[in-house]
């Protein structure tokens, strides 16, 4: 048997499975439709916020049970966008990034990193801004826990 055929994800006891990927943040198990639907839903809500000028509360609602899973593409795009926007229309500041818990801060840094990833899409200039008072905040082990995570938003 040769080194070069041995599949090591098939030996590894702490593979993540597909099946074990749908779910929100808080556990629940739900399918790619309900997690559209929860995501259309929070969109509503994320921009009744913004209108009213409460872009923290705006932001917090946005991060919040984010939709993690393989099948799931169409909600994490969708949620992606929605975090652009509010990002987007607020400016980042060090007391609005200490007002996030720890996860919250994680979850954050998680969707900057989306956006970077698409700088088509999005605005560099102002994700970098928001990465640096992010890890400002939060420090180094933010991004290690993000970069670490298997949770991908």
């Amino acid at each position: 048997m040769s080194f070069r055929s041995i599949d090591i994800d098939a030996l590894d006891e702490d593979i993540l499975l597909p099946d074990e990927l749908f779910a929100f943040s808080n556990g629940i198990e739900i399918d790619p439709e309900t997690a559209l639907n929860n995501v259309k839903s929070k969109e509503v809500e994320v921009r009744n916020l913004l209108i009213r000028g409460d872009t923290s509360n705006a932001l917090i609602k946005a991060i919040e049970n984010p939709p993690y899973g393989l099948l799931t593409i169409e909600a994490k795009d969708l949620n992606t966008q929605i975090v652009m926007e509010v990002l987007n229309s607020t400016k980042a500041t060090v007391e609005f990034v200490k007002s996030l818990a720890t996860e919250q801060q994680d979850i954050l840094m998680k969707y900057i990193y989306r956006g970077m990833a698409s700088p088509d899409l999005y605005n560099s200039a102002v994700l970098l801004n928001w990465h640096e008072k992010l890890t400002e905040v939060a420090g180094v082990g933010c991004i290690v826990r993000v970069i670490t995570d298997r949770k991908a938003v």
